[in-house]
């Protein structure tokens, strides 16, 4: 009997001591176990910069949808033909990678992260909580990270959640808090911060002024008018610049290997009615050398369609936005002067809309290289170009489209709000003549928080691309 005891306690210290020795073998000598904010912090900017240009949420969904690129093959996602599997990317990196890391870094204690890190995660999660509610409409928020199968918020609530998580995070953001590193945006220049969040929520404002315009006005005042100010010029711009390949731009990196996307016939007929001089920036002239002119494809073809108007014949985006460096914009200066002039336009803020619109307009020149003068006298002189005071939503609208070229998520949720410029499904599109109006929610959500997106599709109705969220009143 001692002798059967012994070999049992011998047994167990083998056990006890393999596993400690696997342990330690298992261990990383290279990694920390303790994650620290400005890897955190660093992850998240690529990471969403990548989710945010990247082809899945940009150039294969959103840039077709408002029409700025188009497919010449493979063209089921310019047709519509896309299922609950199309859009899982920005729901599934957005919840698990982007919101989880910006609130480890809000739970950390203040020796591990100052008060300036956690009103950038603040900052940057409300960014991703934008644009999740953008594209799908109802979404967790109050309880996403809190519960394994959380709860949906109506549109509404997230939006005005998102304008007091700004102001608190306005508040966590100061030069005298503390050093940020690990920022490869803002270079830890807290001032540029702070306008960013002004920006966002100024940005917000008109995202619920025709449901909510008293609380849009007000939050239109609360940004425009607090110290720090909005982006102020084109080096406030929130953009994330790539270096090379394996850390480039996610367009240079599919262009590379794939050559299915052309830019759209829309918006080169647009630029050429404008005399617009960014048709060099947004578009290459086709390989075909005898073409000898900007030839865009058209969107919502059939393959044999697509593939029929030669690819050698049509003009592929502009080399701008394809180099391994080309910088991902989030948000850029040119768009905050388009939301002051159509807040004042509104009579949320006090200033000269039309002013505000030129401004906006030259702003996006010079963000794309066009700086001459009279280059751009003789653009903004032109009447089609000019500022109509009796329909600023046109004027806004069809300039802010062709400023936000590439920026997809944000150009798709602009042109539902505005309803500028007219845009016509294509010939082969599945969708009865109609242009998508948000994202599918990933078939997950079915599957595994069944209860909580039922119960989201009972307020916001079905889970079709058609159905139009709360925001886009018209």
């Amino acid at each position: 009997m001692l002798k059967k005891l012994l070999y049992t306690t011998l047994f167990a210290l083998t056990l006890t001591s393999c596993s400690d020795s696997l342990d330690d073998i298992n261990k990383n000598p290279n990694a920390t176990e303790t994650p620290l904010a400005p890897y955190l912090l660093t992850g998240t900017l690529k990471q969403g910069a990548d989710l945010y240009w990247g082809d899945a949420n940009n150039f294969n969904s959103s840039l077709l949808f408002v029409q700025h690129w188009a497919k010449i093959q493979y063209t089921e996602p310019d047709r519509y033909d896309v299922s609950n599997t199309s859009f899982t990317s920005l729901w599934n990196t957005g919840y698990a990678t982007l919101i989880t890391d910006l609130n480890t870094i809000l739970k950390f204690p203040e020796a591990q992260a100052n008060s300036n890190y956690k009103g950038i995660a603040l900052t940057l999660r409300s960014w991703t909580f934008l644009l999740l509610t953008d594209a799908y409409g109802n979404i967790p928020y109050k309880e996403a990270g809190q519960k394994v199968t959380p709860a949906y918020d109506t549109q509404k609530d997230v939006y005005t959640g998102l304008l007091e998580d700004l102001k608190q995070a306005q508040s966590l953001l100061n030069t005298s808090n503390g050093a940020v590193t690990g920022d490869l945006v803002y270079k830890g220049d807290i001032g540029k911060w702070k306008r960013f969040v002004n920006s966002l929520r100024l940005r917000i404002a008109l995202r619920i002024s025709d449901k909510e315009p008293a609380l849009a006005k007000q939050a239109a005042i609360d940004a425009t008018n607090d110290a720090a100010g909005v982006l102020s010029n084109n080096s406030d711009t929130f953009k994330f610049t790539y270096t090379s390949s394996p850390q480039q731009n996610p367009a240079s990196a599919w262009f590379e290997t794939r050559d299915d996307f052309r830019i759209s016939k829309t918006m080169v007929d647009k630029l050429n009615e404008f005399s617009d001089p960014r048709l060099p920036v947004y578009a290459q002239l086709p390989s075909d050398a005898s073409v000898g002119k900007y030839v865009g494809g058209a969107n919502g073809l059939s393959n044999s369609d697509a593939n029929s108007q030669g690819f050698a014949k049509t003009s592929k985006p502009g080399t701008y936005f394809l180099t391994s460096a080309s910088p991902a914009v989030i948000a850029s200066y040119s768009e905050t002067l388009f939301n002051l002039a159509e807040a004042a336009a509104r009579g949320y803020i006090a200033g000269d809309a039309e002013q505000y619109y030129r401004n906006a307009i030259i702003a996006s020149f010079n963000q794309f290289g066009i700086t001459d003068p009279t280059v751009i006298a003789n653009y903004l002189n032109q009447a089609v170009v000019k500022y109509d005071a009796t329909n600023y939503a046109k004027s806004i609208g069809t300039q802010k489209w062709i400023a936000f070229f590439g920026q997809g998520l944000d150009a798709f949720t602009e042109w539902r709000r505005l309803d500028y410029p007219v845009l016509t499904a294509g010939p082969a599109t599945v969708l009865d003549g109609k242009i998508p109006s948000r994202f599918f929610y990933p078939g997950t959500e079915q599957s595994l928080n069944g209860t909580s997106y039922q119960a989201a599709i009972a307020v916001q109705g079905k889970d079709l691309l058609t159905t139009k969220l709360w925001f886009d009143a018209k």
